[in-house]
């Protein structure tokens, strides 16, 4: 009892009071345990509701807002009115005299329109450059100044492109190269394919080629219309190459808007009009390339019944032997011409 009582009341060396218990119990055991992290069981119900609450918001948004677009981006320009400018009867005398000295100015250097004479605007539609041409009452030849019979022009989506007239007046006819003392012999006609692509060479083929020879000019250019203008104006006959599917397609590209086999019948007529747009005062139409579209009959039936209908003619180049242009033509009882030689199929300098 004694000794029990000497324990109880002795302390360690750090001063605290040790008892019997103490020196009983096993080591460690005698630790505060420590407080672990825990999330407050309010925590998830609070992130659950704001979830529930955003997904909410979002379905009476999509309910309520009209977004025709659907989200895509939007471009919104804001349209300032514009009060008009003062008519000639409000402004003042002296500003009206100003006025039109100025305007008979600067038209001076303008030359006066032919009597009865009417003027056409082409519009390039690959560049947008707008042209003015005058045209006479009259039908014009194709040595007369490369004018445009407004007789034979329609508006399409694509452009200007051909019609026939309401007197039945054919483009193949008006725009064809006039010939005198025409021999009751054979006879050869050339023509020249590739043109307007480069402008360089297509100056030399107008300075050098005799005027007897026909040119055919793709629709690709910057520059189409003076070219063309200036090479019937020459008196030269023009057909127009419209790009076409060759076999080899694409690896063998004709040129943007090429008219294809795998497209509609609407699709290959749409690019066919902006190829007639590219330019006026053509005889016909021929193949550029082609070789796979030209023996398709479904998809080169629509393309050359449409130009017979609008006046034209249809010049096979001659480069493919699986070509069924000549029984369509045959049936849809249309101008046509087949080239039997080709000059240059392999060039040489």
């Amino acid at each position: 009892m004694h000794f029990r009582s000497v324990l109880e009341s002795s302390n360690d060396s750090r001063g605290f009071q040790v008892t019997a218990e103490d020196l009983n119990a096993p080591l460690g055991t005698g630790k505060p345990k420590r407080r672990r992290f825990t999330i407050p069981a309010l925590v998830p119900r609070v992130v659950a509701s704001a979830l529930a609450a955003c997904v909410l918001i979002f379905a009476l948004w999509a309910l309520l807002v009209d977004d025709p677009f659907g989200g895509e981006p939007v471009a919104i320009a804001p349209v300032q009115s514009r009060t008009p400018a003062a008519s000639k009867a409000e402004q003042p005398p002296a500003a009206q005299a100003k006025a039109s000295s100025a305007q008979a100015g600067s038209a001076a250097p303008e030359k006066a329109p032919r009597p009865g004479a009417k003027t056409v605007t082409i519009i390039d539609g690959l560049s947008g450059k707008r042209q003015d041409v005058t045209v006479g009452d009259a039908p014009q030849s194709a040595g007369t100044r490369g004018g445009v019979d407004e007789r034979l022009v329609e508006s399409s989506p694509q452009g200007a492109i051909p019609v026939v007239g309401p007197d039945g007046a054919r483009a193949a006819d008006v725009y064809a190269r006039p010939v005198k003392g025409v021999p009751a012999g054979p006879r050869v006609a050339i023509m020249v394919g590739g043109l307007g692509v480069s402008a360089v060479a297509t100056g030399e083929a107008l300075a050098k080629l005799p005027a007897a020879v026909t040119l055919g000019f793709t629709p690709y250019g910057q520059d189409l219309a003076r070219l063309v203008s200036r090479a019937r104006g020459e008196g030269r006959e023009i057909v127009l190459q419209v790009p076409m599917e060759p076999f080899d397609y694409p690896d063998n590209d004709a040129g943007p808007q090429t008219l294809l086999t795998s497209l509609s019948p609407e699709q290959n007529l749409d690019r066919l009009h902006w190829a007639m747009s590219r330019f006026a005062g053509y005889v016909g139409i021929a193949n550029y390339m082609g070789a796979r579209f030209t023996a398709a009959e479904p998809a080169l039936g629509p393309v050359m019944r449409d130009a017979g209908k609008r006046g034209l003619i249809y010049l096979d180049d001659g480069t493919s032997a699986r070509s069924v242009t000549s029984q369509i033509a045959g049936a849809a009882n249309m101008p046509f011409a087949k080239a039997n030689i080709v000059l240059d199929a392999v060039p040489t300098p």
